[in-house]
């Protein structure tokens, strides 16, 4: 047949390949038809299944073996049990390396944005006249930025294509820098506020970047490249921290100025350097990206499109069947039970993280007696430690399932956040550091980075060939719901009730 319709020849259904940027990840098979994304085992004894070869684009059947219903090809390409979590099995390999690197760089630079004015936020609030509740206000707007964006952003990746997303969003990050450099010179904290929503705005990408990564990479190891963007956006929150507390450390802050450059309204100091160095990054992701990356203008699916000219076969009508069917929660169905639950993880683990970013130098200070900068190459450390638990995701995913590491995950960040609840702030110059960094550990290094990219695995798994552009840019936008809510309400609890009140509710939110 011609014009995509499937042929046989000597006993081989030759399966139609489509290299159109639009069409490719839907429709590519994978060889493994023996582990499943979800841990069911769906073996096919080679006497009857039948063997595919994604190179050729043939799929061989044993000579002799008479084919039958149940060995129909589903849309996936996969047999065996239904789950709601099965592989849409695709091509072992990265279909757009140099696309996925322009994109890690979009996502390193959006996280960025905030990591590197972390260690010198908080000191900057205070020679505002600021308090712990203003703190609040300027962590979660730059999270206001990204939840009012990521739906608009995650739909303008499918109807303009990802470059002109990305470009966009990419200019307005660098607009966001400028802003937060001239916030000496406004002298306002409403301005700074402002300059953080303008950050989140620009970097309101999550979505549309994990949905990138979602079509180029193969389904079956989506957990492993999750983790490893994962661990590039996290490197980007936790790591370059260094850089702001270098920074700290070089230009000196409050009474101890050590260098200082100004012309005119160009300032450059432990304030606003962080900013300007952000604008030199920005400027070099958007060269990369106007240069370099291949767009991928993706139209929505139409009934009788290319897409769907295999048919549904019965397995995928049975986990549609299963995935529609009614749950004991709320009467909804299971795949929109499944979804919810994923949100409300991914908001339990972002608000948390949330309000370690709000009160992390501050209690520090008031708690620890350190400076600034040492708590910021002390979340440094940890960070880089959390990235290397990110990039060892795959070798974990071969001991424990999507699920066990949500667990876990969450169980560690409550036990490191109730571990600093029974600090006494009156014995500040007491109090040994190494409990600050232990707890910083738990959170940083192994419970956040393990159980929220599990968390992110598992949403992408479950929605599938669904549309992931948008349906990840709620993802986003509810974990930038966390990130603004929970901030907030930390800094109004700790400058009314005190810090292990706070970690009290944190502890209870992680373990419900």
């Amino acid at each position: 047949m011609i014009g995509g319709a499937t042929t046989t020849t000597n006993n081989a259904v030759v399966l139609p390949k489509y290299h159109n940027s639009t069409e490719t990840s839907g429709n590519e098979i994978s060889a493994d038809y023996h582990k499943m994304e979800d841990g069911v085992s769906n073996d096919i004894p080679s006497a009857v299944g039948p063997r595919a070869n994604v190179e050729c684009g043939t799929m061989q059947i044993e000579p002799g073996h008479q084919r039958t219903g149940s060995d129909e090809i589903s849309s996936n390409g996969s047999f065996g049990d239904v789950s709601i979590l099965s592989s849409v099995m695709t091509a072992d390999e990265l279909t757009d390396p140099t696309g996925f690197f322009v994109v890690c760089m979009v996502i390193l630079i959006g996280d960025m944005s905030r990591g590197v004015m972390f260690p010198t936020l908080w000191p900057l609030i205070e020679s505002l006249g600021g308090t712990e509740v203003n703190q609040g206000y300027a962590v979660a707007a730059f999270s206001f930025g990204r939840i009012i964006v990521s739906p608009m952003f995650g739909t303008w990746s499918v109807h303009h294509g990802y470059t002109n997303t990305l470009t966009f969003s990419c200019t307005i990050l660098m607009c966001g820098c400028l802003m937060y450099a001239q916030i000496g010179n406004v002298g306002s904290i409403l301005f700074l506020t402002m300059s953080q929503t303008m950050l989140g705005i620009g970097s309101g990408t999550l979505g549309v970047t994990r949905a990138f990564v979602a079509e180029v990479t193969p389904q079956r190891y989506r957990t492993t490249y999750m983790a490893w963007i994962t661990a590039v956006q996290y490197c980007g929150f936790t790591v370059t921290p260094f850089v702001g507390a270098s920074l700290a450390q070089y230009f000196g802050e409050g009474d101890d100025i050590k260098h200082q450059f100004q012309v005119g309204y160009f300032v450059l100091d432990a304030y606003t350097s962080p900013a300007y160095f952000m604008f030199v990054v920005c400027s070099i992701t958007l060269i990369l990206i106007r240069t370099y990356f291949r767009g991928r203008h993706r139209e929505p699916k139409r009934p009788g499109s290319k897409n769907e000219v295999l048919k549904k076969s019965k397995r995928r009508t049975r986990i549609d069947e299963i995935a529609n069917s009614k749950s004991m929660f709320f009467g909804m169905t299971v795949y929109d039970a499944t979804i919810l639950g994923c949100m409300l993880l991914n908001i339990a683990a972002k608000g948390s993280i949330g309000c370690f970013e709000t009160i992390g130098v501050s209690y520090a200070q008031s708690y620890f007696d350190m400076e600034s900068s040492q708590a910021g190459f002390a979340v440094g450390i940890c960070g880089t430690f959390g990235v290397i638990a990110l990039l060892s995701m795959g070798f974990i995913a071969r001991y424990l399932t999507d699920i066990q590491m949500i667990s876990y995950g969450l169980m560690v960040m409550a036990v490191g956040i109730l571990s600093l609840s029974s600090i006494d702030k009156e014995f500040y110059e007491e109090n040994e550091a190494y409990r600050f960094y232990l707890a910083i550990s738990l959170v940083y290094s192994i419970g956040y980075p393990i159980g929220h990219t599990a968390i992110i695995g598992i949403f992408s798994k479950i929605v599938g060939r669904r549309p992931q552009g948008t349906m990840l840019g709620w993802f986003a936008s509810a974990g930038s719901l966390a990130r603004m809510i929970f901030p907030v309400m930390s800094g109004y609890i700790a400058h009314h009730q005190g810090m292990p009140t706070l970690f009290f509710i944190l502890f209870g939110v992680l373990s419900a």
